[in-house]
């Protein structure tokens, strides 16, 4: 059995639906503080904090648990700017006392969502593993303290790890059974599939002055099904004897905001009011990943890598969402 931690939030309950389409038995352990339940359509659901280091052992004690895939963290960026020791806590502490009972009954493998938030402001592009890790932020420090953990847990205890690194995390299951639902909803396809459908006034654009072809910031988007396929291939690989490592998942190319805002105007067919404002403090002008490493290795390429499908699943989310 599969212990998926945080598989009631996006990415995990997308990648608990792909792990029980290829015939595995999960369990998922979540506390629903930003999760729902109602995404948790196969496998058992178990109600519960990483904080909880006896209801964790109890889990493992009931379930015969052969990998374990860690989603479980807080993920915004301007909280963990005002809030650290809520990130710190959650994402790190939390995470400390997940490997141990992991330790405590012999469960060696892990897979774990880390972010490319973990580079910082990178000096060049496409961004490979080996380039300097510098986040600038609480949350990107927290996800990298993790990496670091694991690898001296690893060296130590015998750990097997895989870190992923995703880029832009987007659109929703091609089913349409599930999908993005954040509160508050931060992440920019969403937004904008709100202005189109008039749940908000407006979309905003931070900056028209990068020094990008269109004058806004250029992100690279991966679909949140093939990432859900990568953490299978990754599991897979560890379970084959691969060594411990991190991958990139993103798509290798970029869209800027203002393409990404035509191509919802273009899958929805609906106007909207766009309104520029000025940069927001730390977004770096391009961020795009190279997934060479992943596609060698895991043998993974991205299934939906145009910005069109991927908007056109979020849309077909959005207009039917169940939560």
């Amino acid at each position: 059995m599969i212990l998926v931690v945080g598989g009631a939030g996006y990415i995990g309950s997308h990648a608990n639906k792909e792990l029980n389409r290829r015939g595995y038995q999960t369990l998922v352990y979540d506390n629903l503080v930003y999760g729902h339940k109602e995404s948790v359509k196969w496998g058992k659901l178990e109600i519960g904090d990483l904080a909880e280091k006896e209801h964790l052992e109890q889990v493992f004690q009931e379930n015969l648990i052969d990998a374990v895939l860690h989603f479980a963290a807080y993920a915004y960026v301007g909280e963990s700017v005002t809030e650290p020791a809520k990130y710190y806590n959650n994402n790190v502490c939390n995470t400390i006392n997940l490997l141990d009972v992991m330790r405590k009954y012999k469960v060696n493998n892990i897979i774990f969502s880390s972010t490319c938030a973990t580079y910082g402001i990178p000096e060049k592009m496409p961004i490979t593993e080996d380039m300097p890790q510098n986040p600038v932020n609480p949350y990107g420090a927290t996800k990298k303290m993790v990496e670091r953990i694991l690898e001296d847990y690893h060296k130590a205890y015998g750990v097997q790890y895989c870190c992923l690194r995703y880029f832009n995390a987007a659109g929703a299951d091609p089913d349409g059974e599930i999908g993005e639902s954040h509160t508050p909803e931060t992440h920019l396809i969403p937004l904008i599939l709100d202005a189109a459908s008039g749940k908000r006034e407006s979309i905003s654009i931070f900056g028209t002055d990068y020094p990008t072809e269109d004058g806004t910031c250029i992100r690279d988007y991966i679909h949140v099904t093939d990432l859900a396929d990568a953490h299978i291939r990754a599991l897979e690989y560890l379970k084959q004897g691969g060594e411990s490592t991190c991958f990139n998942l993103g798509n290798g190319n970029g869209d800027s905001v203002r393409h990404v805002i035509e191509v919802v105007k273009q899958v929805t067919g609906k106007e909207f009011k766009v309104k520029e404002e000025k940069r927001r403090a730390g977004d770096p002008p391009v961020l795009i990943g190279s997934a060479e490493k992943a596609e060698k290795v895991l043998g993974w390429k991205p299934k939906y890598a145009e910005i069109e499908t991927i908007v056109e699943h979020a849309w077909k989310w959005h207009e039917n969402k169940e939560y």
